[in-house]
């Protein structure tokens, strides 16, 4: 089957695979080798975690990308258009590209069920083999061991903060989670854990492999000043003052370090040469929507895609560092295989008044799913929408100036807010 549109393509990859999750490396294994894939003549850096994946990947992109460095980019899930999965020098590949890419997909694949990921992830290496890119930064989309992504050897293995999420998927528990996420690293290879407290498994799997891992506050570290930072490791190597990031939220910096780490890895092959200036260019231009993003105004928004209890704590500690001249609003609503009460409970001490909608994708939830946790915890300042865009656009005009809006619980919620702050902006234009 093959298309001549990318939307074409996407649909029927969407009706292919009658399960929109189906962990394993034998499908994928066997098409990549079918495309000649399995041995790319670039490094590849694979992250994977909880959270902070998608910010480490673009500190990464963006310093490498400073020092002079052709850099492939994949990751998931995309905010408003599938091209943001694929990039090259920070720019989405067009639609003609990942058509052509899924062409050749389409032929190697025989009668093999792909799934959605897994067309995006071999389509991802296809283009970054067209394009000789110098290195490829791959971000994992669910787990480690078992995830797409990992069909392919990493180089060096990033493993960020790690949290409990897709419990169905990975497990209950930290320890569990954690042997998942340790599936990237590879024998004889280095790996960074920018997590400060690693689970067990996560070193003890390093161990086994054998793995070099280098871990937060263990083997390196950074130190918070007013207008700066320093990031030290133990191999006498350090970067004083350096520029901070230029995303926001206090968990940044903890991404920040690792992301530092993986650098100074890459600073000791000698094909590599990350100067200081490209590390404090990419901290400065480094941009990544939806996470703790935002926009000023009358009506101060918030934006970010917190949907696990880690994040949420991690949202909470950064609201918690802004200074709010009123009420704050939360416009939310989440999937409903996650964890909404636990996240409703850590976010209670920061909102003032909740308004809740649902979202048309499959897994949402209800309206009593997301209002049934509220009740439980006694709140009673809550109100409902039909969608998240009829909530913002009520919420914008009826709220006083100095009020808040937070918007957090799915990247599906959060792309309904940029596509109406993309409309309106665009209107507003026209006006003009």
């Amino acid at each position: 089957m093959h298309f001549s549109t990318l939307q074409q393509w996407l649909d029927w990859q969407n009706s292919l695979n009658p399960v929109e999750i189906n962990l394993g490396l034998d499908r994928i294994a066997i098409v990549a080798q079918n495309l000649s894939l399995l041995s790319p003549a670039f490094p590849i850096i694979t992250v994977a975690g909880t959270n902070g994946k998608g910010s480490s990947v673009i500190l990464l992109d963006a310093i490498l990308s400073a020092a002079g460095y052709q850099v492939g980019r994949y990751t998931s899930p995309h905010l408003l258009d599938y091209n943001e999965r694929i990039c090259i020098n920070n720019t989405a590949v067009n639609e003609q590209e990942i058509c052509q890419a899924f062409d050749l997909i389409e032929t190697a694949r025989g009668k093999l069920i792909l799934t959605y990921f897994e067309f995006a992830t071999l389509a991802a290496m296809l283009i970054f083999n067209r394009h000789r890119v110098d290195i490829a930064i791959l971000e994992v989309g669910l787990g480690g061991r078992l995830d797409a992504v990992n069909v392919f050897d990493a180089d060096i293995a990033l493993v960020t903060a790690i949290g409990i999420d897709h419990t169905d998927w990975l497990g209950t528990d930290r320890e569990t989670i954690g042997f998942e996420k340790a599936g990237i690293l590879r024998p004889q290879h280095s790996a960074v854990c920018s997590d400060p407290k690693p689970p067990q498994s996560l070193i003890k799997h390093a161990q086994q492999l054998p793995t070099t891992l280098y871990c937060q506050n263990r083997d390196f570290s950074y130190q918070k000043r007013d207008n700066n930072w320093d990031w030290n490791s133990n191999q006498e190597v350090g970067f004083s003052n350096l520029t901070l990031p230029n995303l926001k939220g206090h968990f940044q910096l903890q991404n920040a370090a690792g992301v530092l780490m993986v650098i100074q890895l890459l600073n000791q092959n000698s094909s590599f040469e990350i100067p200081k200036l490209a590390i404090n260019q990419g901290l400065k231009t480094a941009n990544l929507s939806g996470r703790f993003q935002i926009l000023t105004g009358k009506i101060v928004r918030i934006l970010d895609v917190a949907h696990n209890p880690l994040a949420a704590h991690e949202l909470v500690e950064s609201l918690q560092q802004q200074t709010c001249q009123a009420q704050t609003h939360a416009l939310v609503s989440m999937l409903k295989d996650k964890a909404i009460g636990e996240v409703f409970k850590i976010m209670q001490p920061v909102i003032d008044c909740w308004h809740i909608a649902t979202l048309n994708v499959p897994r949402a939830a209800t309206i009593e799913q997301l209002s049934e946790p509220l009740a439980m915890l006694k709140i009673t300042q809550v109100n409902t929408y039909n969608s998240i865009n009829t909530a913002y656009k009520i919420l914008l005009d009826k709220l006083p100036a100095g009020d808040r809006i937070v918007v957090f619980g799915s990247f599906h919620t959060i792309a309904e807010v940029l596509r109406f702050e993309l409309d309106d902006s665009s209107e507003a234009n026209s006006v003009e």
